[in-house]
């Protein structure tokens, strides 16, 4: 019961009132400082109420669990020496990473903590010691693998062909050769090292893919911008491609090139994941996925409505002219992808002046073009340049999000020889075997001088205010000259009362 009331406490909006609560319900607790106390007990979720505040995003309820937790170690001075306790902010050997809670949650005012004393400074500590290196090793390495699989792919084993062309429109010259053919030569050879590379980096990446989903949950693991779910179905997908290209290569069955064709674009479309580890490019790709999974995807219907109707129209229209005159639209697919081209403005309007065109086409190219490109073109601009503002608003936050997710992912999959632990152990000061942070806390005087002006000017202003409007409600039946005099008179009277205050603390900055 008294774990429910940790957990009610954190959610209340009166955060004072809930901080006070919350000390004196831990003042009851017989196990305060053992594995049995009420902070450390979980809720069906898995939260203790230190998870939950960071959860919820509130920052009251975290700075006040934090400022418990702490120990000054000494005090020299504007300067001061403080071990902040890591237990459940560390993400080291954590199932369920307070990091990972934190910028995997939807509400915004979560990720303010990240710039909270102990988190931002234990997150910049990870991130420029080992996440930036590390990070930026792999992004070398996958660029080499993707070199690598697309050379494979444009020296891939062909022949010329044999048969005969069975239509006039049949333009292929090489064919596929059979498995026996493929690795003869020293040049074949080479290839396949290339190639057993590639089938080895997709089963590894399958290998470190599919343990996240299975702990984490499809739905959130692909569902959340700044994990990079988007990002992980594309390297997913191309795995799947790499084998399913294995397959028919060992198997012979001819048509390799759909499975290769959609790995090349999906696995150099997976580069734009590393750009989260650069400031600069970092929320752009954030942008990006909000365009194409948001924007985008809701225009595709509409643009898939206009491209089914206007091409079924252009087929109808030409279905009994002969094909070799105005061949854009000799058979229905034809027709879709010609309209696509047209919708998108990549070619002009087919036309050849050297035989009567019918009249519909005139027609019904003209309601195309106006719907099309005036209307439905800057409808589509429009809403990814209000995506554009929403995000550019929040590109620090969001890439200091990013900078924690990565951090955290590299630190699950990389062995512990290579990511050591991070802080002191408590037992150098006496302080059990918990893990602490080290930070040096720098106050400035003249800072705390300048606030305080700055609040007693405030008040005074305010005081001069209210008694300004008391001398008003009580001269309420005076004519409106006077009382427009009065009210005049009155802001005069503030703002050269406190006149000299605010130059004070102008030549103290």
């Amino acid at each position: 019961i008294g774990n429910t009331v940790l957990h009610i406490l954190v959610l209340q909006p009166n955060k004072t009132f809930a901080c006070h609560m919350y000390s004196l319900m831990l003042s009851y607790d017989r196990n305060k400082d053992g594995p049995g106390s009420l902070e450390l007990i979980p809720n069906n979720e898995g939260l203790t109420p230190f998870k939950l505040a960071g959860v919820e995003g509130n920052t009251v309820m975290f700075q006040y669990l934090m400022q418990k937790r702490k120990h000054i170690l000494w005090s020299f001075g504007p300067l001061t020496s403080v071990l902040y306790d890591l237990t459940e902010i560390d993400s080291w050997a954590e199932d369920q990473s307070f990091l990972e809670l934190i910028v995997s949650t939807k509400k915004r005012e979560a990720r303010q903590i990240l710039d909270l004393t102990p988190v931002k400074e234990l997150v910049s500590l990870k991130w420029n010691m080992y996440g930036r290196p590390y990070f930026c090793f792999l992004t070398l390495f996958y660029i080499l693998y993707m070199v690598c699989f697309t050379m494979c792919c444009v020296y891939r084993p062909l022949k010329p062909r044999t048969g005969n062309k069975t239509s006039s429109r049949d333009n292929t010259i090489y064919v596929q050769k059979m498995l026996q053919e493929s690795y003869l030569t020293y040049e074949d050879e080479l290839r396949l090292v290339g190639e057993l590379i590639t089938v080895i980096g997709a089963i590894v990446i399958l290998i470190l893919e599919i343990p996240d989903i299975l702990r984490v949950g499809a739905a959130k693991y692909f569902g959340q911008t700044i994990l990079g779910g988007p990002f992980h179905i594309i390297v997913i997908t191309y795995a799947c491609m790499i084998l399913v290209t294995m397959v028919m290569r060992l198997t012979g069955i001819t048509g390799e090139v759909v499975p290769m064709s959609f790995a090349l674009v999906l696995g150099w479309c997976n580069v734009m994941y590393f750009a989260r580890g650069f400031q600069m490019l970092g929320p752009f790709t954030i942008m990006i996925q909000k365009m194409i999974f948001g924007d985008l995807m809701r225009f595709c219907w509409l643009m898939a409505v206009v491209i089914l109707g206007f091409a079924s129209a252009f087929y109808i229209i030409f279905q009994t002219e002969n094909p070799k005159n105005l061949g854009q639209f000799y058979n229905y697919p034809m027709s879709l992808f010609t309209t696509f081209e047209l919708f998108l403005t990549i070619i002009d309007g087919p036309a050849n002046y050297d035989v009567d065109l019918p009249f519909m086409y005139s027609v019904v190219y003209f309601a195309f073009a106006i719907i099309a490109t005036l209307l439905m073109l800057n409808l589509l601009i429009a809403m990814m340049g209000d995506t554009h503002w929403r995000v550019a608003h929040e590109r620090d936050e969001l890439w200091r999000a990013q900078v924690v997710a990565t951090t955290v992912m590299l630190e699950r999959k990389l062995p512990r020889c290579l990511w050591p632990r991070f802080g002191i152990c408590g037992r150098d000061y006496g302080l059990g075997d918990r893990w602490y942070l080290r930070v040096e806390d720098r106050v400035d005087p003249n800072k705390h001088k300048m606030m305080w002006y700055t609040e007693a000017f405030k008040a005074q202003d305010r005081d001069n205010y209210d008694k300004g409007s008391e001398k008003l409600e009580i001269n309420r039946n005076i004519v409106y000259k006077k009382e427009v005099s009065a009210l005049s008179l009155s802001r005069s009277t503030s703002r050269t009362s406190s006149h000299r205050g605010w130059e004070i603390l102008r030549r103290n900055t």
